[in-house]
């Protein structure tokens, strides 16, 4: 599968090659071991690096020889951050979305959001006029807002939790829109962490969506969804707001009466169930960029990696 979504991608590589300077990593081998770094649960190029130089089946799967030497972990990063970006990684999900045909739903799914901890310390969350060196001090006491503090260590984190009674943590928040019928990501996107995050998100992941579809679609979403700036915008898409009612909220008995309505309810833990293999096996239940961009590419490229592990399982189901 791999091989046929970077053989789709050639085109899209060849304008990553400089033509002057030292040969660069491969794009194609730079993918290959980054997917390998998401399945085996390998926390760093270090140690990726090293496997890379004793494991015959890793060398195998990036395209190295058995005497080829293996790159430098700081080479390898650099060339990571230089040739991957957020346009590259959501192009090799569409790929390996494409080879999904057939077993993804076209017309149920389900949006929910993910916090994802920043590789910043609290102390690095300072006051942003304050110009004294040195990392933080004792804050104990002291009111720390968005709007007057930032990290010094990630400026694009923000001090978010998802519910009360919880810690606040410098965060992003991952965006993850689910198919009903076999839980394949049917698109993902990172942002800061705001209040309004999730639902702004969700209505542009939906907005895509429906430019593909040709029929009217429902999205089930938990009570955090339950507005009605987002249930309103949600009908105009032409999407049925299949929301989790609270007490005074925008859903009302002519959506929550439908046999459909209950069903959908019934598939919120197939986005949940992503979510755990995202921090339990990928790499972000504490992300190791830093900025918005990078954490994007992350967090999409992980969601390309579930899936590529998902469908070859359903295949076998089905035949």
């Amino acid at each position: 599968m791999v091989d046929a979504v970077l053989a789709g991608m050639s085109k899209d590589f060849d304008g990553l090659y400089s033509q002057m300077g030292r040969p660069s990593i491969a794009p194609e081998r730079l993918l290959r071991a980054l997917l390998l770094q998401v399945f085996y649960s390998v926390r760093s190029e270090r140690l990726l690096m090293e496997q890379l130089n004793y494991n015959l089946l890793f060398r195998w799967f990036v395209g190295l020889a058995i005497d080829d030497p293996v790159w430098n972990h700081a080479v390898f990063s650099k060339n990571r951050d230089r040739l991957l970006n957020q346009d590259l990684a959501q192009t090799f999900f569409a790929h390996v979305k494409a080879q999904a045909t057939g077993l993804m739903s076209d017309e149920h799914f389900t949006v929910d959001g993910t916090l994802i901890e920043a590789w910043a310390g609290q102390k690095s969350f300072r006051r942003k006029d304050d110009d004294e060196a040195g990392g933080g001090g004792d804050f104990h006491g002291e009111l720390r807002r968005n709007q007057t503090h930032a990290s010094s260590t990630d400026p694009e984190a923000r001090l978010y939790k998802k519910s009360a009674g919880q810690e606040a943590k410098l965060s992003y928040l991952g965006h993850t829109l689910v198919e009903n019928r076999n839980g394949l990501i049917a698109a993902a996107m990172t942002t800061q962490a705001d209040g309004r995050a999730e639902r702004d998100a969700a209505l542009l992941m939906l907005h895509e969506l429906t430019r593909e579809q040709s029929g009217r679609i429902t999205a089930g979403a938990d009570k955090a969804y339950d507005t009605r700036d987002f249930v309103n915008t949600v009908r105009e898409l032409g999407v049925t707001p299949h929301v989790a009612r609270r007490q005074n909220g925008a859903i009302d008995e002519r959506t929550s009466r439908h046999p459909g309505y209950a069903i959908s309810l019934s598939k919120r833990w197939l986005v949940e169930k992503p979510f755990g293999w995202l921090k339990q096996i990928g790499s972000l239940k504490k992300v190791k960029l830093r900025g918005l961009a990078k954490v994007d590419w992350l967090f999409v490229f992980s969601w390309a990696a579930f899936n590529l592990i998902r469908i070859p399982k359903l295949r076998a189901q089905s035949a």
